[in-house]
């Protein structure tokens, strides 16, 4: 008699939080409750996330958990084995560094294989910065654009910034981006330089925490009033 192959298990992608807040002042219930269930991870940081599930379930035995790191440094030979325990009948969880996996964050990887291998894949409810940034943002929410990380040489940043500020006058489409924390200022010093002096700009910075700053101004505004961005997570968004 030929044996049943169990179901598969499931991918679920396990929202964290954006900074060293209590986990449950800004994630469901049901978070927790499927971090109870789940012994494998593939997770961004090691450390973080392990922290993270302590944090958030602090009964979890740690020794019990199987982790694999996903990361620029990961060999994307790996990436299919990482699934093997959902072809097992064990569900996995992604977790990111912060916020949403899959966004802005490798694990969009792993979630494509997921479903080339018909493996379930279930998003969590959990913060993200750029759609929250996006709503307090006062922009247009029904077209926009997040394009990364602008070029770091100041010549073509200069133009990408410039080639965004056009797009968003002509598509009315608001134009979102990020930078390395300890760029931010340089960055801010080129948008202020590039963009016309009209131009709305939205800086939104240390989303959901106790110290969190969003704010729309013109650039003409912002030229003379430089906020302290250094090594805070932040958001810029261009609109109108």
């Amino acid at each position: 008699m030929s044996q049943i192959r169990p179901p598969y298990g499931s991918v679920y992608l396990i929202p964290t939080t954006l900074g060293d807040n209590e986990p449950l002042e800004v994630l469901p219930l049901s978070v927790k409750k499927t971090i109870e269930e789940i012994d494998c991870f593939i997770v961004e940081n090691e450390k973080t996330a392990r922290r993270f599930i302590k944090k958030i379930c602090p009964k979890k035995p740690q020794q019990s958990l199987q982790i694999e790191v996903l990361n620029k440094f990961t060999d994307p030979s790996l990436l299919a084995s990482f699934l093997d325990p959902c072809l097992q009948g064990q569900s996995v969880g992604v977790i990111s560094e912060a916020g949403c996996p899959g966004v802005a964050d490798p694990g969009a990887e792993i979630v494509a294989i997921a479903h080339q291998k018909k493996i379930q894949v279930l998003p969590l409810v959990g913060p993200s910065s750029l759609l929250l940034s996006l709503m307090a943002s006062g922009f247009n929410g029904q077209s926009f654009t997040f394009n990364g990380y602008l070029p770091i040489d100041q010549k073509e940043r200069s133009k990408a910034i410039k080639d965004l500020e056009n797009t968003m006058m002509k598509k009315g489409q608001t134009q979102m981006f990020i930078e390395t924390p300890y760029r931010n200022e340089a960055l801010l010093t080129s948008l202020c330089k590039t963009l016309l002096p009209n131009t709305l700009l939205c800086i939104a910075c240390d989303i959901s925490l106790e110290n969190e700053f969003i704010k729309t101004e013109s650039v003409s505004y912002w030229k003379k009033n430089l906020p302290d961005l250094h090594k805070r997570p932040c958001i810029f968004l261009i609109g109108s």
